[in-house]
């Protein structure tokens, strides 16, 4: 192999991305980013310590993605866009939800989504534990949903066989499970969204 040439962070990051994009998660490794960069696996280890800050990398650059002007409106509103803005940030590159959801506090551009969202809060009226619960909460919510839409979505086998379960002993899972199978995706996520923001006054 040739020496190593220079490689910045946003290089390192894009190949990491194309093959999980590719090939998966499982398909990330230290030797399979070196060959898409065209570099001795041992040549990546000079920009980065391991496959663990590769993965922070590639969150990083999720969330950085995350357009952080929001519009001048009501503290609420501004939370609903920046959830929106996160979770399309995420669907971009579907098999790297687990690296977001492993390392969403190592990340920097993290911590400036964190600090946009307490802004929001704070506006909003929350402050001191009041304000970290609904922080959290909202967090919460995000990850579960990408959990939940990655992993157990609408369309998946799951929600198919529940809605087929014999009604006379599960009338109220299998009609929720055929009432699931009708709900887009951002239908879904707006509407769980609305909820939480309810219960927080907003």
């Amino acid at each position: 192999m040739p020496r190593p040439r220079s490689l910045t962070d946003e290089q390192l990051v894009a190949a990491a991305l194309s093959v999980i994009d590719r090939d998966g998660l499982p398909g990330l490794t230290m030797r399979a980013v070196a060959r898409e960069l065209g570099i001795a696996t041992m040549g990546l280890y000079r920009y980065v310590a391991d496959r663990q800050a590769l993965e922070v990398l590639v969150v990083d650059r999720i969330f950085g993605t995350v357009d952080l002007a929001l519009p001048a409106v009501n503290w609420a509103d501004r939370i609903r866009i920046l959830m929106e803005r996160l979770r399309a940030a995420a669907d971009a590159h579907p098999a790297a939800v687990p690296l977001v959801l492993r390392h969403r506090q190592a990340a920097p551009a993290a911590l400036l989504l964190i600090e946009t969202m307490l802004a929001a809060l704070t506006e909003g009226g929350y402050t001191g534990t009041g304000r970290v619960v609904a922080q959290r909460t909202l967090i919460g919510y995000l990850l579960g949903f990408l959990q939940n839409e990655h992993y157990a979505a609408l369309s998946g086998t799951g929600t198919v066989t529940m809605s087929e379960l014999a009604p006379e002993r599960y009338p109220h899972l299998s009609d929720t499970a055929a009432d699931a199978r009708t709900l887009s995706v951002a239908e879904e996520f707006r509407r769980g969204l609305d909820i939480v923001l309810r219960g927080l006054g907003g």
